[in-house]
């Protein structure tokens, strides 16, 4: 059984249980329980209808967050010549090719995002049993796979706040849209935007509507229930 510390508790007495909050209500609710001494991640989980059973009901994509994930993310581009030159112009952290896949295989993983020119996709193939469980093997679905001429916008985009969703083996989606320091409207932006992008991205054969419950919360704090039906019809 899991005990919940004092400050949880005291915390959890300002959320009515069985009311589903607005966005901006519920945003307002996780930045006022994030009390603890350092700057917590706002995370949303999304429980959807999708029957993951059926690969013509899997919700996944990428969209740029206006506001960022108020965090410094690491970058590396697989790519060579022209294009590694580019990547590094464009601010890339790590780039190269053969090196990098060597440093890989003998456990180096200090990075958050990687990109890649499709010229070394086949080359980085036997890194997906490393990189693919984490989330860091560059893919054409995701957009992390990229021309040369698109690198610098690739990375740009990457230091802007761009974020990879998806939906696990339980039908829910789990993200983050901010620090509990972002101002209220700049949340509300950030859940905005990945909105709009789970809904496009959101296959037609889903029965029941897309969501059956929302949670928001921050790194530290208690849960808040939020009106699946007001977080659909958000906008920027």
């Amino acid at each position: 059984m899991v005990v919940k510390s004092k400050r949880y508790v005291e915390l959890a007495k300002q959320i009515e249980p069985q009311r589903a909050y607005t966005p901006a209500e519920a945003i307002s609710l996780v930045k006022q329980s994030a009390t603890a001494k350092f700057d917590e991640t706002v995370e949303v989980h999304l429980r959807t209808n999708a029957d993951t059973r059926k690969s013509d009901q899997l919700v996944r994509g990428v969209t740029v967050l206006p506001h960022g994930l108020g965090k410094e993310v690491r970058i590396l581009v697989f790519a060579e010549g022209e294009a590694a030159e580019g990547a590094i112009q464009a601010g890339a952290d790590h780039v190269g090719s053969d090196d990098l896949i060597k440093q890989i295989e003998d456990g180096w993983l200090e990075f958050d995002v990687g990109l890649a020119v499709p010229d070394v996709m086949s080359r980085i193939g036997k890194l997906g049993r490393i990189l693919g469980r984490r989330g860091l093997m560059p893919n054409p679905r995701t957009g992390t796979m990229v021309q040369p001429q698109d690198l610098a916008k690739a990375v740009e985009e990457v230091r802007k706040g761009r974020l990879e969703f998806r939906m696990d083996r339980n039908s829910i989606i789990h993200s983050t849209i901010g620090k509990a320091s972002f101002q209220d409207n700049q949340l509300v932006e950030n859940l905005a935007a990945l909105m709009e992008a789970i809904v496009r991205a959101t296959p037609a054969g889903i029965k029941g509507g897309l969501l059956r419950s929302v949670a928001i919360n921050t790194t530290m704090g208690p849960s808040i229930k939020v009106n699946p039906s007001s977080l659909l019809t958000i906008t920027l």
